[in-house]
């Protein structure tokens, strides 16, 4: 044998996520909602920035523009994880976030009710 007997193809990643992010839990994508676009602003990373094969991942993903959750998915780490390196992309300029479209609020049932009351005074 040539390595230990329990490492295998399967073994999936030997990485810790939290050493993809140094350690740090939290980011500037720490409130980026689940629903909110990421896309990549075609800026290639600075000569002096390592970006890590994750961040080169999500950089893919985010050409075609995709939401926080469906890039956590696609790379197949922990959200918070996510959420981390997308900050730190954000921070240096290589992907725009536009948060979601916010709702107008529903009218409340008083005004429906006055609404029909009205239609069926015609």
């Amino acid at each position: 044998m040539t390595g230990p007997h329990w490492m295998d193809e399967e073994a999936g990643p030997v990485v810790r996520p939290f050493a993809l992010t140094g350690g740090r839990a939290r980011s500037s994508g720490d409130n980026l909602d689940l629903i909110a676009m990421v896309r990549s602003t075609g800026t290639p990373p600075p000569g002096d920035t390592t970006i890590g094969p994750e961040q080169r991942r999500i950089l893919e993903i985010a050409r075609s523009g995709a939401s926080v959750a469906d890039i956590a998915s696609d790379v197949d780490l922990p959200l918070g994880v996510v959420r981390v390196l997308i900050g730190d992309l954000h921070d240096q300029g290589l992907i725009v976030v536009r948060p979601p479209v916010t709702v107008a609020p529903q009218p409340s049932e008083r005004i429906l009710k006055e609404v029909i009351n009205g239609l069926r005074a015609l």
